[in-house]
Order: structure tokens, then C-alpha cells, then sequence
């Protein structure tokens, strides 16, 4: 039996940081529009690839917190492909459910990283996903799929219904265009859904944000038990419907906060599955993120469970508080 299977895509992220360019903002600081000059050829700081994307990113971080992990997702027959595939089963990942497309390639994004903000342009591949039959496991984490992604959603919902799993939602830019009336068969199944402050507007559609209270109340309205929002510097927040929590950053030096969001969730759902409460799966989440956050690239930071244990106890009186 596996603690987690991971379900989503994966890929390469080819990061670039740079510092010639101008940034623009409106009223509103967070709407901010980062500008180069057209034609122009940009000097890059720094240039690494890393494998990435959300799954592969929850996957890796599980295993790394010792829970029994596999990983379902599919991989072009390319060098990258390899790649991402030997990644994985280096990190201890169980590679059963991972499938070959050999006459595609595999998903790879371009990450711009400026002054310590990341834009990201992402290819998703038009992979042709198929349900496995999943060995039994306590936990499914379900998260950015491609172009194809509704018929196994929908499969994969009428197969969880089946089972005693709980199921870790985090949807991607496909699921988020597709709303969550596309959704609604996941996120009825759903123990916890994540999303940041945006997407909870978008996914809720409820626009006023000065309640962070009543967007949490929205997103338990779709369905799942457990609704989590991330709100960058601001902190986190949670709910199981009756108590509402909130926890603020953990004090780190951020160096480029790729991967942030994943990290936080992957602890998340690594605390429940350790029988944890949400006030404590919150303290997991934000350390983890944090971590992540001090490194280039999506995964080099995630801890280990006797790292991030150790952190929490050293940190004991840092702690969310009721909302």
C-alpha cells in the first residue's frame, strides 16, 4: 500500500535571471507588468534547467518526507524525458505508473526571474493520459494536467468515489480555464483543495478579497473538506468549514519562489497523512515553502522529514493563530 500516488505532469524548467528590464505597476501593487524592449537582446544573469512542474514537484518532496510515494505522469521520448525519469527514481519516487509518449516531447517552461518574482511561460505537451489501475494508497494528490485532462478527471473521480483514498487537489492553468463547474466531479471528491488567493477568486468567483474568511467558505462550498489558500508574503490560511486558521511566513531570504505554492501543499498533505491537524499541516506547509524559496529551482530545497521536524522544533512558538 502507498502513503501518496502523485498525478499529474511533469517536465523541465529553464530558469533565467536577469536584470534588464523595467517594471511596471498600476494602482494596484499587485498587478505589475514586467517589460522588455522589442527585438532587443537581453543579458541573462544566471541560466540553469531543472525538472519541475507541479506533480513532479509533490512527488519528489513526498518521498523526501518518507512517505511511500508513486508518481503517475506521462514523459516525451526525449532527453529530457530520461532525464526527469532517472530524477525520479533517484528520489526513491515508485516509477510503476509512468508512462512514454515516444513520438512527443516533454512539457519544458521558460521561468524569468526578476527581482526575486518569477514569470512563467509554459508548454504543455498534448499528452494522451490514461488511468492506470492504482495499487491501494491513503492519499492521491491530484494536480496540473495538459490539454486532455477532463476525461481522466472524470474517470479518476468515479474511481476515487470507489475507494477509502482522500484526494489532494491543486489544479493547474488548464483546470482553472476549464472553472469549476468542469471540476465539480474532483472537487466533490476532493479532502483538500489549494489554490492561491487569485485562483480562489477566479475558482469561487467571489471578488472581493478584503474577506479571506468568506473565500475560504466559497471554496469549501465546491466540495472538498479541507480549503487552503496561499497569499505569498501574506501568509496562509485554512478551514475545515468550522475554524478558520491563518499563518504567516516563515522569516526567510527569498531567492526565487518557484515552486512555493507545491512545497507548501506537498507538507500539507504530508502532515495529515502523519495524522496531523490542519493548525500543525499549516506549520509543515510554510516551512517546507520556505525552504524552497531559498534555492533556484522547484525541488533543490525540499526538506526531509528529520530537517523539517527539526526546524519545527526549534520554531515551536511559531504558530497560526484562529482567524
Amino acid at each position: 500500500m502507498y502513503d501518496l500516488i502523485s498525478i499529474g505532469d511533469s517536465g523541465i524548467d529553464n530558469l533565467v535571471a536577469i536584470h534588464d528590464a523595467s517594471l511596471h505597476c498600476f494602482v494596484r501593487k499587485d498587478e505589475c507588468q514586467i517589460c522588455f524592449n522589442y527585438a532587443d537582446k537581453i543579458l541573462a544573469d544566471d541560466f540553469q534547467t531543472k525538472t519541475a512542474y507541479n506533480a513532479m514537484n509533490n512527488a519528489v518532496g513526498s518521498a523526501r518526507l518518507k512517505l511511500k510515494t508513486a508518481f503517475y505522469t506521462v514523459l516525451g521520448g526525449d532527453h529530457n524525458g530520461r532525464r526527469i525519469f532517472d530524477t525520479i527514481k533517484q528520489e526513491g519516487v515508485d516509477t510503476k505508473y509512468v508512462k512514454t509518449e515516444k513520438n512527443l516531447r516533454s512539457n519544458a517552461s521558460a521561468v524569468i526571474n526578476f527581482k526575486g518574482e518569477r514569470t512563467i511561460l509554459v508548454y504543455h505537451e498534448r499528452f494522451h493520459y490514461i488511468l492506470p489501475r492504482f495499487a491501494p494508497t491513503k492519499w492521491f494528490y491530484l494536480t496540473s494536467m495538459g490539454h486532455y485532462f477532463l476525461p481522466f478527471y472524470n474517470s479518476f473521480a468515479r474511481y476515487v468515489s470507489r475507494k477509502k483514498s482522500k484526494v489532494g487537489f491543486n489544479p493547474g492553468t488548464f483546470q482553472l480555464k476549464a472553472g469549476a463547474q468542469k471540476l465539480k466531479p474532483v472537487l466533490k471528491v476532493a479532502a483538500a483543495l489549494f489554490l492561491n488567493k487569485e485562483e480562489a477568486r477566479l475558482m469561487t468567483r467571489i471578488h472581493d478579497e478584503r474577506d479571506i474568511k468568506e473565500l475560504l467558505r466559497g471554496m469549501i462550498k465546491l466540495g472538498p473538506k479541507i480549503a487552503v489558500i496561499t497569499d505569498g508574503s501574506k501568509g496562509s490560511f485554512a478551514t475545515d468549514g468550522s475554524k478558520f486558521y491563518h499563518s504567516s511566513v516563515f522569516p526567510v531570504k527569498m531567492i526565487e519562489r518557484t515552486g512555493a505554492g507545491d512545497s507548501f501543499a506537498t507538507a500539507f498533505v504530508a502532515a495529515l497523512c502523519y495524522g496531523q491537524n490542519i493548525k500543525e499541516a499549516l506549520r509543515w506547509g510554510c516551512v517546507n515553502s520556505a525552504a524552497v524559496i531559498q534555492k533556484i529551482g522547484q525541488q533543490d530545497g525540499l526538506l526531509t522529514l528529520g530537517t523539517l521536524r527539526s526546524i519545527l522544533k526549534k520554531h515551536s512558538r511559531w504558530q497560526p493563530h484562529a482567524i
